[in-house]
């Protein structure tokens, strides 16, 4: 006997110890598992078919688990839902009749909202949480229902949670302890932000605040500097740099020039088999090329901010599938969709922020790929090309002109080989005879379309007012760019014209840069002089002959400034490539004798140390703004009205005599009005709809914690995540059932599954007993009839 026991104690002890060999290794798996969720929580996942979390719910979940406050960013259909969902489920575990509210997530629109509840409840299908959702176009007094039966969790548009709380005396979200900000960039763009700061004020000190969005505005980050305490900053919203296999490509051009190039560049630099994203400014935009690519016989896919929900979705998925090529967009838009890995972006509008253009390129040349950025730069926005290569710490050259290509083209072109493999860029001209040549095609196609030159029409106007409200380039960008040498063509079209072709644009720069001696009044008067004739003309002569000895040292000094100067900077430029050659040469020379070995060598201070620092949210237990600033993107808005909201920045306020900045449009004061999902102001004083409500059905909702027990038990018309069979019906007016707080002598489903359930085990149990009997040696055995 003792060696059996011995023999069972052993095998038990080992396949403990395979257990827990299988517990480490699903902890270091990366998947689901090791988080270490309950068997309810895990089980509706698994229902779910996920196996692995994506990037952003593996970095969150654990932080969010902790109880730390998080910001998140990353684009739209990376799984920020399940990352806040999953954790949340997991804190709340069951239903508590006493406890109140206890999870409160926020939504931008009523869509949003309904699939966030369809998610919430096909994870949370084992669990038996109470869930209540608040969104306009639902009835008032079927919400006051649901709220009476005392929720778990409430998912809600600010508008309507709101006029809820205004509504209703009894309501508190004082024992809310998760709140959840979804798509907190489009809730601040809708005109959220009064709402939101009034919502917070509403809720303990002691919630967990998580803050879920695409990009972060500057004020959404105020928000999140005061609503949230010693936050995480979580990004995977876009590459923080540029990638070493994207190649930059700067056009100087004209504004009118740019249709001509755009199809110049698709027809014969861009491969057909290659994908490419076209950024303009407004939607106006996005709708002009759409028509002229179609008159054009080439089929783009579009999207923009005020874009209806399913064509946005047609076209994107359209994209995708590879069954158009083009896609153009406004960076508002691109903010909210996932677009798969690209080869080309064209920035058909220079952008205004360094951010944006690395929000914007970032998206090709990724996982290993290569890609080009086209980039179309005017004369007004040369300052921000050079405030772009500052942020991006790049040296930037003109390419070299006509003349000096023709004088010596392979050491220019070495030059310029050069400079990119140091880390420069160049930027140069489009060949002017191919734009002509498209130029006329476009004009002739524009004007025998009368869409087309209505559009054009709006398009100017919409530019016009983009242009005012895109923030200023630097003081410092604006007098360098008038000092920059004149550029020649473009190194990318070398191969496109030949040698003949290459003299004529030399001559016409020539040309171009041509400054007579003499004025033609000057002129005019030394002929007549020559010929001896005295008028008026003769007298000019005498006039320009003094002007010009007084300003002709001041014209010589500058000139002879700006010459010592260019060859300064070239001076500068080589000195600096030699050092860094040099710096190269004695580091590889180093390294042979360095006691340090690169292979097993493991450093004190980690090698992206400046890059986590920069990120980071927390400095010294607070929330540090400056690093906050690493993450604020700002976007100029892709429609008139956004643009003038935008614009209108500051309030006139009476009582103080003063400007009072807005806080994205919004004054974040009490000013008696919420906004629907809609857009659109109401008042929010009270109806008497919950009085009325409260007198018929002889019921109250209490959302403080205090509800009795016994009452929340019988209570079964709350909106749980089981068995759940609720209906939508519009607007309508739903009228409150008598007696709803008694309860239903209809058993559902669920409720008959469990009786026969519990049946079934009691009568195993019994049948047991009665057939079997102790015998002396303690073992059972059946018994002797």
């Amino acid at each position: 006997m003792a060696g059996r026991q011995k023999m069972n104690l052993s095998v038990s002890s080992k396949a403990e110890q395979k257990r827990q060999e299988k517990k480490k290794k699903k902890a270091k798996s990366g998947g689901f598992e090791s988080l270490g969720l309950s068997p309810n929580v895990y089980g509706g996942i698994k229902r779910k078919g996920y196996k692995v979390p994506t990037p952003i719910q593996r970095k969150t979940m654990p932080l969010i688990l902790a109880g730390n406050d998080v910001v998140a960013m990353a684009r739209t259909g990376s799984g920020k839902t399940a990352a806040f969902l999953v954790p949340m489920l997991e804190r709340l575990k069951e239903h508590v009749p006493q406890s109140g509210v206890r999870a409160l997530i926020l939504s931008p629109t009523r869509d949003l909202a309904l699939q966030t509840l369809k998610f919430t409840k096909e994870l949370g299908h084992l669990m038996d949480l109470r869930i209540s959702l608040l969104v306009g176009g639902d009835s008032m007094e079927s919400q006051f229902e649901e709220l009476a039966q005392n929720p778990d969790i409430i998912i809600a548009t600010p508008g309507r949670l709101m006029h809820h709380l205004s509504e209703v005396d009894d309501m508190s979200l004082r024992s809310v302890e998760y709140v959840v900000f979804d798509e907190a960039d489009c809730l601040f763009g809708m005109g959220f932000a009064e709402q939101l700061h009034k919502i917070l004020t509403q809720l303990s000190e002691n919630r967990q605040t998580l803050l879920f969005s695409a990009t972060l505005p500057s004020a959404l980050a105020e928000f999140a500097k005061a609503g949230l305490r010693d936050p995480q900053l979580v990004r995977l919203d876009v590459d923080t740099k540029i990638s070493p296999d994207l190649k930059l490509t700067f056009f100087t051009l004209r504004q009118e020039e740019k249709l001509a190039a755009l199809l110049y560049l698709i027809r014969e630099q861009i491969g057909s088999n290659e994908q490419t994203l076209i950024f303009v400014s407004t939607k106006h935009h996005v709708e002009f090329l759409n028509v002229l690519f179609r008159a054009e016989s080439i089929e783009p896919s579009v999207c923009y901010g005020e874009m209806d929900q399913d064509a946005r979705k047609i076209h994107v998925s359209r994209f995708r599938a590879r069954k158009t090529m083009l896609l153009i967009v406004t960076d508002v838009a691109a903010r909210g969709i996932d677009i798969p890995l690209l080869d080309n972006v064209i920035n058909w509008d220079f952008p205004p922020k360094p951010k944006v253009f690395v929000h914007r390129v970032g998206r090709a040349a990724r996982a290993g790929r290569t890609g080009t950025a086209f980039s179309f730069v005017t004369s007004e926005d040369m300052p921000y090309l050079l405030d772009l290569h500052l942020f991006l710490s790049k040296p930037i050259m003109a390419a070299p002109t006509e003349d000096e290509v023709l004088q010596d083209m392979d050491g220019v072109f070495a030059k310029i080989d050069q400079a990119i493999a140091n880390g420069g860029t160049v930027y140069g001209r489009f060949p002017q005879t191919v734009l002509d040549l498209v130029s006329d095609r476009v004009r002739e196609t524009i004007d025998s379309s009368a869409e087309l030159t209505s559009l054009k029409k709006t398009c100017a106007n919409a530019f016009r007012l983009y242009s005012k409200v895109k923030q200023l380039p630097s003081k410092e960008s604006i007098r360098r760019s008038k000092e920059l040498p004149r550029e020649g063509l473009h190194p990318i079209f070398k191969n496109v014209l030949a040698g003949g072709e290459l003299m004529a644009l030399a001559f016409s720069e020539r040309l171009k840069n041509f400054r007579p001696k003499q004025t033609i009044l000057e002129a005019e008067g030394e002929a007549a002089k020559s010929k001896h004739l005295q008028g008026p003309s003769s007298q000019w002569v005498d006039v320009m002959k003094k002007k010009r000895e007084i300003h002709e040292q001041i014209i010589n000094s500058v000139h002879q400034q700006r010459s010592k100067n260019n060859v300064e900077k070239e001076v500068e430029y080589e000195i600096t490539s030699s050092k860094k050659k040099e710096k190269k040469e004695v580091g590889s020379k180093r390294k042979a004798t360095s006691f340090k070995d690169d292979e097993y060598y493991i450093s004190s201070v980690p090698t992206n140390h400046h890059t986590e620092a920069g990120l980071s949210v927390k400095a010294n237990g607070d929330f540090d703004s400056n690093r906050l600033e690493s993450a604020v993107l700002d976007l100029v808005a892709d429609d008139s009205a956004g643009m003038r909201k935008q614009k209108s920045v500051y309030h006139w306020d009476k009582r103080s005599k003063k400007y009072i900045k807005l806080n994205n449009g919004e004054r974040v004061t009490a000013s008696g009005k919420v906004t629907t999902e809609g857009g659109t102001k109401v008042k929010a004083n009270k109806t008497g709809i919950y009085k009325k409500w409260k007198e018929r059905s002889h019921n109250k909702i209490s959302l403080k914690g205090t509800s009795g027990e016994g009452d929340a038990e019988e209570s079964t018309g709350g909106h749980q995540l089981r068995g759940n069979r609720r209906k939508f019906k519009g607007g309508k007016k739903q009228h409150s059932v008598p007696n709803a707080h008694v309860r239903s002598e209809i058993k559902n489903l669920d409720e008959i599954r469990k009786k026969r359930q519990k049946k079934a085990i009691t009568y195993m149990k019994t049948k047991d007993t009665k057939g079997k009997k102790f015998s002396r040696n303690g073992k059972r055995g059946k018994s002797k009839k």
